[in-house]
């Protein structure tokens, strides 16, 4: 990215009343070896005349310290079992950790894919600079121009998409004031134990833990070939346009939704672009949010990892030759499945020794972001313009266009050596 990012010390963010000083534990889906990673979000927002920026950093840092609050967990640590049966939270108030800091960076940058995977990394401090790492990591960037950079790492094995979205909106509305903390809903609940091993169902055989043979060097491609980012914006017209595709010569189906013709979309022009051979087993996975399909549903506060991964699987030779209306099905036969046991089947399958984990060979993964509400996260500079990953890597993103509420932009790294051939497909439907 541009020239320099200077960061100031960084600093942890407690609560600002006193929280509960308690060990909680994870769920089964939370403690999940697939879910160790941090999601990170980037938000860029536009600077708005007169703005005090110092005002704002401690208008921030208060909000954060207020939120923590309600939800006190995410101030804690996460820390392995010693039977190695799971994770559990220590909560003491450790506190999340915030960075303020300068770069040179353009905002015309973020109107386009970057140049390379990490380009926009230092936006994002690691979290390795606080002695115990903590679950929430903030950092506030100004950037060139009259624009800043919010760039936010939520350790995925504490909340999901949609809780830690949840707890951005609730920052965002203490520090402007739109909301009181003793008022805003949904209020945060913990319950994982609703998610955990019940031991009446038994582990199911899904596909998505299930290997398949690596006949196209696939796991070494990902590995060796430099990946090379890529953003597409579809408007209403062209989304339209993938469903009329999709349902041409099956006009007693259901018209498929703007995700299924998306993904489906996508995961075609990715085969056709990485040339793997027609036996090659390929899976699309995308996360289910489960709230509603378990019963009974889960309270609209539940901010823990409450989704499983779909999965629609298919050869190379089938999901190119089919066309879109074929591989848009798979994707929501693969949805209208996931039921409560099936929610149970995996919570067996994941838990204890079993620890199943998805499979990577022939893997596309596709995550919605545009439904979670990060477009709406105002802490005082309006909407952000543009939502997107601190680093555009091989799983696919789907995310809002600030002020286009119809419209979605993909964004994946691909191989460069199909990087081309992806741009040319995914722009031309009907090739």
């Amino acid at each position: 990215m541009g020239s320099f990012v200077r960061a100031k010390k960084p600093v942890l963010i407690t609560p600002s009343q006193p929280t509960p000083s308690h060990i909680l534990s994870l769920s089964s889906l939370d403690s999940q070896p697939f879910l160790r990673f941090t999601i990170e979000y980037l938000l860029v927002y536009r600077i708005p005349h007169g703005l005090d920026k110092d005002a704002t950093v401690a208008r921030v840092k208060s909000a954060v310290a207020r939120a923590l609050v309600p939800y006190y967990p995410l101030a804690g640590r996460v820390k392995a079992r010693p039977d190695g049966s799971g994770l559990d939270v220590v909560c003491r108030a450790q506190g999340v950790g915030f960075i303020e800091a300068v770069s040179d960076c353009s905002p015309s940058e973020f109107e386009r894919a970057p140049r390379f995977v990490t380009q926009w990394k230092k936006l994002l401090s690691s979290f390795e600079l606080f002695k115990s790492v903590p679950p929430v990591v903030i950092q506030l960037t100004w950037l060139n121009d009259g624009y800043a950079a919010l760039g936010v790492g939520f350790s995925h094995c504490v909340c999901d998409g949609i809780g830690s979205a949840q707890f951005l909106n609730l920052f965002a509305e203490l520090a402007t004031g739109r909301v009181k903390l003793s008022e805003f809903e949904p209020k945060p609940v913990w319950e994982r134990h609703l998610l955990d091993s019940t031991s009446r169902a038994v582990p199911g055989a899904h596909p998505e833990f299930v290997r398949v043979p690596d006949i196209s060097g696939f796991g070494s491609r990902f590995c060796q070939d430099q990946l090379s980012p890529t953003s597409v914006t579809f408007d209403r017209k062209q989304i339209n346009e993938l469903k009329k595709l999709a349902s041409a010569g099956r006009p007693s189906e259901a018209q498929h939704t703007s995700f299924e013709v998306l993904s489906a979309h996508v995961w075609r022009s990715w085969a056709r672009a990485l040339n793997l051979p027609p036996k090659q087993v390929l899976k699309l996975l995308f996360s289910i949010n489960v709230r509603n399909r378990v019963k009974p549903s889960l309270h609209a506060g539940y901010y823990g990892n409450a989704f499983v991964l779909g999965c629609a699987q298919t050869s190379t030779k089938e999901l190119t030759e089919k066309g879109l209306g074929y591989s848009s099905g798979l994707i929501r036969r693969a949805k209208e499945r996931v039921g409560d046991e099936y929610v149970r089947e995996v919570v067996e399958s994941v838990c204890g020794s079993r620890r199943a984990s998805p499979d990577s060979v022939g893997v596309l993964i596709v995550s919605q972001w545009s439904r979670m509400g990060l477009d709406r996260v105002d802490f005082g500079m309006g909407r952000p313009v543009h939502v997107g990953p601190v680093c555009c890597d091989k799983y696919c993103l789907i995310l809002p266009v600030h002020d286009r509420t119809d419209a979605a932009k993909v964004m994946v790294a691909v191989p460069g050596t199909g990087v081309d051939r992806y741009e040319y497909l995914i722009r031309s439907p009907y090739s």
